[in-house]
């Protein structure tokens, strides 16, 4: 009997396939086309996020990155020192070798002082002598100090026995001219009478002769007076000049003094700079540090300023670093800084210390001119000194000229 046809159904039919009618068990490209949405939907989720972190991470390390100024152009300097002699000489000994390290006052070159030993003998004689001439010379200052009080003394004595003799002779010529006139007188007296007979011949001849000699001592006492007036005039003459010369001939062997202890003095400097002169022949370090570049050997001749050695003083190191100008906008002194050193791989602290007074340019050997040709800018770097915090480790392990690549935080 035969089966009754079923109508078809609006439903869609699935094929058969080797996994029956298990919806698990569709074909792939049905099972792709049902999960492609969610898993779009979650692909486009995560890239979102993705993205989204990206931006946020970049623009936080474009906000910490604007705190720092950072730049490769940077390298560790210090002090290197040039060793020379201060004397010339012949080097008899030689200490050191290149890369060694040194104390402060270490002898690095010794030179033959023989003959810095006779400039020492040498200068000590003069300073003997000039010492001798000065003990010599510094007495006759009193003694002619003295000696002019001396001198001064005997004009005043001398000219007050003038003055005494000028009045006795005054006083003698006064009664010498009263003699005078008296006899006079009796002279005129006994004329009168010869004339009357009163008197005789020999009396008034008497008379006369009285008063030609009274006459007679009128004149002496005149020229007495006259040579006492003169004495007393030299006695004052004399006694000025005494006045007058003993300042002079005090100034005048003070002046003698004084150049007999100037000459002492430079006899004594010219020792000590004798002495100093040997003592240059042992070449010292001046401080601590490592020694470089030596070019002298033993039995060199080497002549005052000629460079012997280099120096390098690792105790005080900085950090050069050039920075280009729109880098140090917000850069100021006193600012901490982070510098890694690439030749040991450590970071060190310090801070910014200074600037420089001009761009690199413009300590260069030949500066720019850019008053004449063609001008092309050029960002100009500035030299920036940080100074590194003391005390930290594997200091002793840095030199100078070392790259490092310095950050300073500026906000």
């Amino acid at each position: 009997m035969d089966e009754p046809e079923l109508e078809p159904q609006d439903t869609p039919q699935y094929e058969k396939t080797d996994g029956g009618s298990d919806p698990s068990k569709r074909p792939e490209s049905q099972a792709k086309q049902t999960r492609d949405p969610k898993r779009s939907a979650t692909l486009r989720l995560r890239v979102g996020i993705g993205v989204a972190l990206l931006a946020i991470a970049a623009l936080s390390w474009w906000l910490y990155s604007r705190r720092f100024e950072d730049t490769d152009d940077a390298q560790i300097d210090g002090n290197i020192g040039a060793i020379s002699p201060r004397v010339s000489g012949t080097v008899t000994v030689v200490n050191v070798v290149d890369d060694q390290t040194v104390k402060s006052g270490a002898v690095l070159v010794e030179l033959d002082p023989s003959d810095l030993e006779i400039a020492v003998a040498q200068a000590k004689a003069a300073v003997a002598q000039a010492a001798a001439a000065y003990e010599a010379e510094s007495p006759t200052v009193q003694i002619t100090e003295t000696s002019n009080r001396a001198s001064v003394t005997s004009a005043e004595a001398e000219r007050a026995n003038a003055e005494a003799d000028l009045e006795a002779a005054q006083r003698d010529l006064d009664q010498a001219e009263a003699n005078n006139r008296f006899a006079q007188l009796q002279r005129e007296r006994a004329q009168k009478l010869l004339a009357s007979r009163n008197i005789s011949q020999a009396d008034f001849d008497q008379r006369a002769s009285a008063a030609d000699a009274a006459r007679a001592a009128v004149e002496a006492a005149r020229k007495h007076v006259e040579q006492r007036r003169a004495r007393l005039t030299e006695a004052r003459t004399r006694l000025a000049e005494a006045r007058q010369n003993a300042p002079r001939q005090l100034v005048a062997r003070e002046a003698n003094v004084q150049v007999r202890k100037a000459n002492l003095e430079v006899a004594r400097a010219q020792l000590r700079q004798a002495e100093l002169n040997l003592s240059y022949a042992k070449v010292l370090a001046p401080v601590d540090g490592i020694i470089g570049k030596k070019s002298v050997n033993i039995g060199d001749h080497v002549q005052p300023g000629q460079q012997l050695m280099a120096l390098t003083q690792i105790g005080e190191l900085w950090v050069t670093a050039n920075y280009r100008e729109t880098q140090i906008k917000r850069m100021r002194a006193g600012q901490k800084a982070t510098v890694h050193v690439d030749a040991i791989d450590r970071d060190y602290y310090g801070s910014v210390q200074s600037f420089a007074g001009a761009t690199g340019s413009r300590y260069s050997l030949l500066p720019p001119e850019n008053a004449s040709g063609n001008y092309v800018k050029v960002v100009q770097r500035i030299p920036v000194r940080i100074r590194l915090d003391p005390g930290q480790p594997e200091m002793d392990r840095l030199r100078p000229g070392m790259s490092v690549e310095p950050r300073v935080k500026v906000r």
